[in-house]
């Protein structure tokens, strides 16, 4: 720790004494020194952490969970339902019934043979006295009313579903839309590696194109004071130094382009890891170690269908189709629930009665419920032909996506193989025109040669970098849509 201190208060150039103040200083400047480190990432961590941040992976896995969630759904359908219900009312006005003369009025004969045997036992245990009916006005009209100012019902609901073969066939799809989720996540994945490697790409090119630049400029500059201590000395003329100098302010102009879209590729690639743009990052791998990567066309008759995430995706759209149409065939069958209901239903003129026990009357039953559908006017018939086309559709996808899958994979491998013919072209003339300008210099400087050949010659080096380095990035991108069709890019650890 000593040690340490030493190096940092040596740096800043404090006295070096071990006190509190200064352990206080040293820890401020060894957060400072932490917070402007920058942070190293190869190809392969890049990848990692985009797909740990990336927030299209991130509504991907959100939609996994919305999916178990929905099993879950799903699932308690099929367990017992329990609910409960309180309940006080209290009547302003009591409901009230009406009779006429040509009805079972009570209050006139009684021509319903139940009345009149409530009468008779009434009328046996000395509850009423005689009563003789008196004939009423057939026309006339009496209002009755049954019941009490206040009512109460307290109860308690148990259900099950016993038979639905539409909800087994639900907890499949559940099942399967989940699957359809975990298949969708990898397509996200696929998608954030494939841009991230080609952004990746990209900054490596253009730090390889900018650091050969900046060789170039630093040549042309040394070029330039040589060529302007021949013109004083009166060995070349001053022409001959404007030369030079346009063509050293040129590649000054392109140094500073390649600089801003390096920085501009550099953000793409914090952009495609979901990085924030202000934090410096350095990559550790060189073209050096991709161009030693094999650049091998793959065969048509090769390619594993599977493997395309596209193709897996189809296949579930199509299983989910079959389910839909599995569910309206289902709703063809019986469905049987069960319930219990157990409660109370208390009654008083007066509300401050109806707390009182003997008011408290229970009541329970079991009730069984069986719904058969009989005729539909053939909506069930209709739907399921809509569900039966759908599923043929995916069917006709599945096949056009294998021709699909044929067409890319030729594709890429034509496109592969003429990156890599233009890329050994493109290396072929870089060495060519590296080894022209050292040859022209050469001969500039032991006076055999005009600054004509050497302008010529940097400027024919500037367009075979240019070239190369464009061949070079079609040749790694052109490897990265082939791995792409042939779904290499990225499978599921």
């Amino acid at each position: 720790m000593k040690t340490i201190l030493r190096l940092l208060f040596t740096f800043t150039g404090f006295p070096f004494t071990v006190g509190r103040w200064q352990l206080t200083i040293a820890s401020l400047l060894l957060v400072s020194v932490a917070s402007q480190a920058q942070t190293s990432y190869s190809l392969q961590q890049a990848i990692e952490y985009a797909l740990q941040n990336s927030t299209t992976v991130k509504n991907a896995q959100l939609d996994i969970e919305t999916a178990n969630a929905r099993i879950g759904e799903t699932r308690s359908i099929g367990l017992p339902q329990i609910s409960g219900q309180a309940q006080l009312q209290h009547n302003f006005r009591i409901q009230q019934s009406i009779f006429d003369g040509r009805a079972n009025n009570p209050l006139g004969g009684f021509s319903d043979p139940l009345l009149q045997h409530i009468y008779n036992q009434l009328k046996d245990n000395g509850s009423v006295t005689e009563y003789t009916p008196t004939p009423i006005d057939p026309n006339a009209i009496t209002k009755l009313a049954f019941g009490m100012k206040n009512n109460a019902n307290l109860s308690l609901t148990a259900s099950q579903l016993l038979f639905n073969g539409s909800y087994f066939v639900g907890l499949q799809a559940a099942r399967a839309y989940r699957q359809f989720s975990e298949k969708s996540l990898t397509s996200s994945k696929i998608t954030v590696v494939e841009n991230v490697t080609k952004a990746y790409y990209g900054v490596l090119v253009n730090q390889e194109q900018y650091d050969l630049v900046k060789v170039n400029v630093d040549r042309i500059e040394k070029l330039l004071n040589e060529t302007r201590e021949f013109n004083k000395n009166g060995f070349v003329e001053k022409i001959d130094v404007d030369r030079i100098e346009v063509q050293t302010n040129n590649l000054k102009v392109q140094l500073q382009n390649i600089e801003r879209l390096l920085n501009l590729t550099m953000n793409a690639l914090k952009f495609q890891m979901n990085m924030p743009l202000n934090e410096n990052i350095v990559l550790t791998e060189k073209l050096a170690d991709l161009t030693n990567t094999t650049f091998t066309p793959v065969a048509s008759e090769t390619v594993n269908y599977d493997q395309r995430i596209e193709y897996t995706l189809l296949q579930q759209q199509k299983q989910l189709n079959l389910l839909d149409l599995k569910n309206i065939q289902s709703g063809r069958y019986p469905t049987l629930g069960a319930s219990f209901t157990t409660g109370y239903n208390p009654a008083a003129t007066r509300l401050q009665d109806i707390t009182q026990s003997d008011r408290w009357i229970n009541y329970s039953f079991l009730a069984f419920q069986l719904n058969v559908p009989i005729f539909s006017g053939l909506g069930k018939n209709y739907q399921a032909q809509q569900k039966k086309i759908a599923v043929k559709k995916t069917e006709n996808d599945l096949v056009q996506f294998k021709k699909a899958v044929d067409f890319q994979v030729q594709q890429s491998n034509v496109t592969l193989q003429n990156a890599l013919e233009s890329l050994k072209m493109q290396k072929r003339n870089l060495d060519l025109a590296q080894e022209i300008v050292r040859v022209t210099r050469i001969k500039y400087q032991q006076g055999v040669g005009s600054n004509i050949e050497v302008i010529n010659a940097e400027a024919s080096l500037k367009e075979a970098q240019t070239n190369y380095y464009a061949a070079l990035y079609d040749a790694l991108i052109a490897k990265v849509d082939l791995d792409k069709a042939t779904g290499d890019l990225y499978k599921v650890q």
